[in-house]
C-alpha cells in the first residue's frame, strides 16, 4: 500500500527529505504523498522513512491504495530504473 499524510500534519518538512522516491511534495494545505512514487521504502530501507520521522504520526497507510511487498517492489525497480537511464546535471 502507498502511505498518506492526514490533516494533523504540521508542516514541520521532515518527511519530505527523508523520500528517496520523491514522492512527498507539500500540497495546499500539508504535504501529500503521490501513490504512484510511494513504495513504504521498500527496495530502500526495511521501514518507511517518513513514518519514522514524523514527530506528530500523521503519516498512515493509505487503504485506498492497496499494494502488496511484490507490488512495492515492483515500483521500485521502475522508479530506479528511470533514475539510472536519467544523466544527472552537469554541475560544471
Amino acid at each position: 500500500m502507498s502511505l498518506k499524510i492526514l490533516d494533523t500534519c504540521v508542516n514541520c518538512d521532515v518527511c519530505e527529505p527523508v523520500c528517496p522516491n520523491q514522492a512527498i511534495s507539500l500540497g495546499a494545505v500539508i504535504y501529500e504523498i503521490a501513490p504512484s512514487r510511494c513504495t513504504e521504502c521498500v527496495g530502500h530501507y526495511d521501514t518507511p522513512q517518513c513514518v519514522e520521522v514524523c514527530p506528530v504520526e500523521c503519516i498512515i497507510v493509505d487503504s485506498a491504495h492497496v499494494e502488496s511487498r511484490e507490488t512495492l517492489l515492483e515500483k521500485y525497480h521502475e522508479l530506479t530504473a528511470d533514475r539510472a537511464e536519467k544523466p544527472e546535471p552537469n554541475n560544471a
